[in-house]
């Protein structure tokens, strides 16, 4: 049991250091190629502090633990949405942009729509993953086409920018090592589960997705800290697109998945967490200190909830 303990700690630092290097050595080779900023952030960025999760939820299913792929997704948004949110707010009130309200939030809670709707039958076939997939792609082709139309910010300068060997070993090293911890995280995750009796999906639930969630935490929590709550929640939200939309829809279309262990309640629970989000954004705009603290507390019932039904 220590051994696993060990392992799983080793192996999310692995995971968080590799997806730290392949989102600085990506962002570092588009702006040499003169990729503007606001489409690095929306692509490269947000996939970086995805790649966790990605990486996660492929080697899950590859290994035959499906419920480890999907509990990782569904507990990663739902932490995302409650505690990352909640605790991002009480650290400092959360203003919203309109367009944020009205375009991406809404695009969360449609896909956490979506990911519920196709998996009532508790499997997601090579079918649903293309769906999921079509959809990420729409989404991604409309961000970006709204992005280059606001698009007002210039390149970085090339003398300022990173050596293109360096950035290109960044990103090789990053995918080894997400490779690497991605399979010591699942491989000792699966067995902590065995031995205690719990469910791999609770653990996906729990402690893989607090694991993979890392980024989006630090992330989220330094840019309200510093003021920059568009950061924070723009990095939240993505993550939440990503996670159901390109994550599960690539590991279905690879390894189709049959659901066991994370129940309809759970992703109930996560697009109540969204549209919650949502509606506290839309009150003025804001995401103010108490409802942050309603958003941890939601989330801590829910984590209650879990350890109380094992």
């Amino acid at each position: 049991m220590l051994l696993d303990i060990i392992f799983i700690v080793l192996g999310v630092w692995v995971v968080l250091n590799g997806a730290d290097r392949l989102t600085e050595g990506a962002s570092a080779l588009a702006r040499r190629m003169n990729v503007p900023e606001m489409i690095i952030g929306l692509t490269i960025v947000a996939a970086g502090t995805s790649a966790p999760e990605l990486f996660v939820s492929l080697v899950s299913a590859l290994k035959g633990t499906p419920d480890l792929a999907v509990g990782n997704v569904v507990g990663s948004n739902t932490m995302n949405s409650m505690l990352i949110v909640g605790c991002a707010a009480m650290v400092a009130p959360m203003v919203i942009s309109k367009s944020t309200v009205k375009r991406d939030i809404p695009c969360s809670v449609l896909a956490s729509i979506l990911l519920l709707l196709i998996a009532l039958d508790s499997f997601l076939g090579r079918i649903d993953g293309i769906i999921l997939l079509l959809g990420f792609a729409a989404f991604m082709t409309y961000t970006l086409l709204q992005a280059k139309q606001g698009q007002t910010e210039p390149v970085a300068e090339i003398s300022q920018q990173q050596n293109p060997w360096k950035s290109a070993w960044f990103v090789v090293a990053g995918l080894v090592e997400l490779v690497i911890g991605s399979n010591a995280f699942v491989d000792h995750a699966s067995n902590m589960a065995l031995s205690l009796g719990i469910s791999e999906g609770v653990v996906g639930l729990t402690v893989v997705a607090g694991g993979t969630s890392l980024p989006e935490l630090a992330t989220s929590v330094v840019a309200a800290r510093k003021g920059q709550s568009a950061i924070a929640i723009g990095n939240v939200i993505g993550s939440n697109v990503f996670n159901i939309l390109l994550i599960l829809g690539l590991t279905a279309t690879i390894s189709p998945l049959q659901i066991e262990g994370v129940s309809m309640i759970d992703m109930a629970v996560m697009l109540l967490s969204v549209t919650l989000v949502w509606f506290f954004s839309r009150t003025r705009y804001t995401v103010e200190r108490w409802e942050g603290a309603l958003l941890v507390i939601g989330y801590l019932a829910y984590l209650g909830w879990l350890i109380a039904s094992l």
